[in-house]
């Protein structure tokens, strides 16, 4: 019995598969990459208004840093959601305090995975930043 030729169905079988794995690798670190920069949004939201001394301003520190974070870093949202609590602030001065801001985002799984793969993941995350106690609020 001859051994011609099954080299060749072997390796007709196993790239297929090798293909799929390092798709699969490569989509998943793209998706941990998105992830990783809505985390990093979610965080500079968070430390920009803890730097302010209204609310109205924290919110506007907030989204502008958060949604200038997501234009650096290159990630298309196709719905972006900022959420700032600003209640702290609201604290009179020497009590301890913290600003949380929460950020939702749908990415394009044409983004993250396939180019033209249809459908979204969302992506959601949240920080918080501790606010100064002796400084002062309005």
């Amino acid at each position: 019995m001859s051994q011609r030729g099954t080299l060749t169905v072997e390796f007709a079988l196993l790239v297929p598969a090798l293909v799929l794995f390092f798709g699969l690798a490569v989509g998943g670190a793209r998706v941990w990459m998105a992830r990783t920069t809505v985390e990093t949004m979610a965080g500079a939201a968070a430390r920009a208004a803890a730097m302010e001394r209204t609310p109205d301003a924290a919110i506007a520190a907030a989204e502008h840093l958060g949604t200038l974070q997501a234009t650096t870093s290159g990630l298309h949202c196709t719905s972006l959601r900022l959420r700032v609590d600003t209640a702290d602030l609201a604290l009179p001065v020497g009590t301890p305090g913290s600003i949380s801001a929460g950020v939702d985002c749908e990415v394009p799984l044409g983004d993250v995975l396939v180019p033209g793969w249809p459908g979204t993941v969302r992506i959601s995350a949240s920080a918080s930043a501790p606010l100064d106690s002796y400084r002062g609020r309005k």
